[in-house]
């Protein structure tokens, strides 16, 4: 396919060296476009290797044509990014095989690359052919594959066991190498100056090194001997696995179709005389009114008056079709010399219309040099405001999935923290919710989110932070709001919906093994509260168990009153909040 498409562009490159014999239409030197699509992966980059499957590409070039003529030099900025291929989690009868990842589960590249071009034009039509080099960032997953069964003890009963059979082998997860692109771009001019364009190209790595460090993709993988499927019993892995890995390598290489828009400039239009007296013919002359105004539009929440932001405002009339979102001041962009003419405003947020105002003609007629509007949005919800951050630093973190579950009828919805760490929900009048981040690596507590007592005329934002922690072998944390009734261990239906996150948390990184306690504190009997501990971390044990969750992976302990956190023994008078707090439930991370 590469030589094919390379042969392709050759020939017609030539073809139109020969075709174009006569001058060259007179054209803008200068143009800048950007561009967006697919980017289906090739080879062993693509293959087994590197696992790259179809993603996607994005990006931006100008070019300058020498003279408004046919031949240029231009330079091209592009993203690329291809997700991996193949199941994460493969279950067989004693075991299961699964992938840890430390990094995101894609490639991801960025390249910048400058070189000649050539176009040839007919009518609206244009032809262009690039050839580029330059440079190529690359940022590779890091991950590892491991086998997990459960061999027979010599002692008696069984063990768990683990193999590693397939993990990167880079020596950094980010990588420079240099990359060449050629491709072709069919324009279509849709107006003066401004054109649509679809366009392929192939882009390449090439070069084991650079600056003196590997530019090419490892990875190191023991040879399969026979699949293993769920029918499989494992004794030994070396059945299905040999027992010296190989290392192989890869570099990037990827076709891309991409569609865009592009804009030429550089070159000025003259106006003919005759044109130009006509123009000046039609301008008025000392009408005594204003031919333009600014407009400055504000949008509020009609309850407490806070400036909103986040709404997106329209403006529409006979001679302007625009829209734009407010800022953090609630104020949508400033319209600068508005024509006099009607216009139509309204804006919306959360599905949910503003108020909407009409400006006319006489509008622009009064003093001053800006209009401004005013608009109210009247959504009976309140807005939680969220921000993800580190446990320990709080240090905002980005693209976290987190999701929101309404205690009363259980319904989620599930978003991901923004460049700033922040997400936002809706959240109904006299209600409970549930807020939690779901991601695969890390874990974070089931926080408690209430809309009750509080007055929407007073009230439009709830504030949280949402602590996300890393997974590691050896950690432990208290999970909140697992609460039991007094002397029973039955799990209640708050108690669940925390669970319900652990079971997630389990599943998404199955090769995680832990110990789940229970913890009371120092009133009543040692044995007694001993026996009811333990009665209380088997059955949350037995929920996760019946949430999917292999049984061989938790550990149920109770501790009673042995582990108490503060100084509230035996015999010493402590307040209630006190007493609760070593009335708790603990996760340790045995494996990970």
């Amino acid at each position: 396919m590469k030589k094919f498409l390379l042969g392709t562009l050759a020939v017609l490159f030539v073809w139109l060296m020969w075709h174009q014999s006569a001058k060259s239409q007179e054209r803008d030197p200068w143009q800048i476009g950007v561009f967006g699509g697919i980017s289906p992966t090739l080879g062993t980059y693509h293959g087994d290797t590197a696992q790259a499957n179809m993603g996607y590409v994005g990006g931006a070039f100008a070019d300058y044509y020498f003279g408004g003529g046919d031949f240029g030099i231009g330079v091209d900025a592009r993203w690329m990014q291809h997700p991996l291929w193949g199941n994460d989690s493969v279950f067989f009868r004693n075991g299961f095989m699964a992938t840890t990842f430390h990094t995101a589960k894609r490639f991801q590249h960025i390249g910048l690359a400058a070189g000649p071009s050539y176009r040839f034009c007919t009518g609206r039509f244009a032809l262009e052919l690039f050839a580029k080099g330059g440079v190529l960032f690359q940022q590779f997953p890091n991950y590892e594959r491991q086998l997990v069964y459960e061999a027979t003890d010599p002692r008696g009963g069984t063990v768990a066991q683990s193999l590693i059979i397939r993990k990167t082998a880079n020596a950094a997860d980010r990588a420079l190498a240099w990359m060449g692109v050629g491709g072709v771009r069919f324009n279509y001019e849709v107006a003066r100056n401004l054109s649509v364009f679809v366009q392929g190209d192939y882009l390449s790595a090439f070069g084991a090194r650079f600056g003196g460090k590997s530019a090419e993709f490892f990875v190191e993988e023991l040879p399969v001997v026979q699949p293993l499927t769920a029918v499989h019993f494992v004794d030994s892995p070396y059945e299905f696995f040999g027992e010296k890995p190989e290392l192989r390598r890869t570099f990037t290489q990827a076709l891309n179709f991409t569609a865009g828009v592009k804009y030429a400039f550089g070159r000025k239009r003259d106006i003919e005389p005759a044109v130009l007296s006509r123009l000046v013919e039609t301008i008025p002359v000392n009408s005594g009114q204003p031919k333009t105004k600014d407009v400055v539009v504000v949008v509020k929440d009609k309850q407490t008056g806070l400036a909103l932001s986040g709404v997106k405002v329209s403006v529409h009339g006979a001679e302007l079709e625009h829209i734009t979102t407010t800022n953090a001041n609630g104020e949508a962009e400033r319209l600068i010399a508005v024509p006099v003419g009607t216009y139509h405003i309204q804006g919306d947020k959360n599905g949910i219309k503003t108020t909407d105002v009409t400006l006319t003609a006489a509008d622009f007629s009064v003093a001053g040099q800006v209009i401004y509007r005013e608009l109210l949005h009247d959504d009976p919800r309140f807005t939680l405001v969220g921000e993800t951050v580190e446990c320990d630093t709080e240090q905002k973190i980005s693209g976290i999935n987190t999701t929101l579950t309404h205690e009363g009828n259980d319904f989620n919805i599930s978003q991901v923290s923004d460049a700033e760490g922040k997400f936002i929900f809706q959240l109904e009048p006299q209600s409970t919710y549930n807020v939690v981040a779901n991601q695969a690596g890390k874990y974070s507590q089931t926080e408690r989110v209430s809309t009750r007592g509080l007055d929407r005329s007073k009230t439009l934002y709830v504030t949280l932070k949402l602590g996300v922690c890393m997974l590691e072998a050896g950690a432990s944390w208290v999970v909140k709001n697992i609460l039991y009734d007094f002397d029973k261990s039955d799990i209640r239906r708050d108690a669940a919906l925390v669970l319900d996150n652990v079971a997630n948390i389990l599943k998404q990184n199955p090769t995680m093994r832990i110990e789940l306690s229970s913890h009371t504190d120092s009133r009543g009997n040692d044995a007694y509260n001993m026996r009811l501990s333990q009665h209380r971390a088997e059955a949350a044990v037995r929920y996760l168990e019946s949430k999917g969750i292999f049984r061989g992976r938790m550990i149920a302990r109770g501790y009673g009153e042995t582990q108490l956190v503060n100084g509230c023994s035996n015999g010493v008078d402590c307040p209630e909040d006190a007493h609760e707090q070593n009335r708790r439930t603990e996760i340790k991370v045995l494996e990970y």
